[in-house]
C-alpha cells in the first residue's frame, strides 16, 4: 500500500470517529432482542460489563425506593443521563427494600441474607431455595456466585444483588428443579458467560425452573445464572422493544440498569 493510500485511509477513519462520536470505537453492541430458545420465547438482553454502564438503584435522594422504571428515568434525566435498560433487580420486602446483599458505588445498604428456611422445595420461598447467589460486578467485569462462595471469596464487587435460587451452577442445574415440573410462571433472570458476557433473560409466556435453566445453560451458553424473580414481579425497560413495564406489586425494589 502507497503512502498517499494509506494517508487517505487514516483520514477515512478519523472522519468516521468524528462523525459516530468518540465512544463509537468501544461501544458496545448490547440490547435486547426477541429470541426462540428451546421451542419458547424469551427476551434477551445482552451487555458487556467491560463497556456499558451497568447500574444499581433502589432508592432516590429522597431516600424512597423509586419503584418505578419511570421515576428512575426522571431521575437520572434531571442528572444528564439516559436510561437504556432496566430490569427488577432481584427480590424484595413489602416495604420494596432488598431481601438480600445490595451493594451501590461500594456501599452496602443491606447485608447477605444467610438464613436458611427448612421444609419441601414446594414450601420454601424461592430467595430461600438453596443454593442461592449474588450477581455482583465492577471494575469491567461481573459473575454469579453461590451466596456462600462470595461470602468466602469477597470478589470484589462495586455492585451486587443477591436473589434466589441460583438457575445454574458451574454448568449444573439447580437440583431441586423438576424436569417434568407443572409450575409455570414468567420468570426472569441473569447469567454470565465463561467470557463475560452479561445475559438478562425474560420469558414472554410460562415456563418451569427447569427449562428457564437451561436456557441459560444450553441456549446461551452460561455456567452461572440466577432466577431474580417470577410471577406478577419481573419487568423490564428496554425501549428499542417498546417496553416499559408496570410493576405487578405496587413497584419494584432493586432496579439493574444500564445508563448512559
Amino acid at each position: 500500500m502507497s503512502r498517499h493510500m494509506m494517508a487517505r485511509g487514516l483520514v477515512r477513519i478519523a472522519l468516521a470517529i468524528a462523525v459516530l462520536g468518540p465512544g463509537s470505537a468501544t461501544a458496545s453492541a448490547g440490547g435486547c432482542e426477541d429470541r426462540r430458545i428451546l421451542g419458547a420465547s424469551y427476551v434477551v438482553c445482552k451487555f458487556d460489563p467491560a463497556v456499558d454502564d451497568l447500574q444499581l438503584f433502589w432508592q432516590g435522594g429522597n431516600r424512597r425506593p423509586f419503584r418505578t422504571f419511570d421515576a428512575l428515568s426522571n431521575a437520572l434525566s434531571g442528572e444528564g443521563r439516559t436510561l437504556l435498560f432496566a430490569m427488577n433487580g432481584g427480590m424484595y420486602e413489602r416495604d420494596f427494600s432488598p431481601v438480600g446483599l445490595h451493594i451501590e458505588n461500594g456501599r452496602t445498604l443491606s447485608g447477605l441474607n444467610t438464613k436458611t428456611v427448612k421444609g419441601r422445595p414446594s414450601q420454601i420461598p424461592n430467595f430461600y431455595k438453596k443454593p442461592n447467589g449474588v450477581f455482583y460486578w465492577g471494575d469491567g467485569r461481573a459473575g454469579v456466585l453461590e451466596s456462600g462462595q462470595f461470602q468466602a471469596q469477597k470478589p470484589g464487587a462495586a455492585f451486587a444483588t443477591q436473589s434466589g435460587p441460583m438457575l445454574v451452577v458451574e454448568g449444573v442445574i439447580h437440583p431441586a428443579f423438576l424436569q417434568k415440573s407443572s409450575d409455570f410462571k414468567p420468570r426472569n433472570g441473569v447469567g454470565v458467560t465463561p467470557d463475560g458476557a452479561v445475559y438478562f433473560v425474560m420469558t414472554k409466556g410460562r415456563v418451569s425452573f427447569y427449562d428457564f435453566a437451561r436456557v441459560f445453560r444450553d441456549g446461551l451458553g452460561v455456567q452461572n445464572a440466577l432466577f431474580l424473580d417470577g410471577g406478577w414481579a419481573p419487568g423490564l425497560y428496554a425501549p428499542e422493544l417498546r417496553r416499559n413495564d408496570r410493576p405487578g406489586h405496587g413497584g419494584y425494589g432493586p432496579i439493574i440498569a444500564v445508563v448512559r
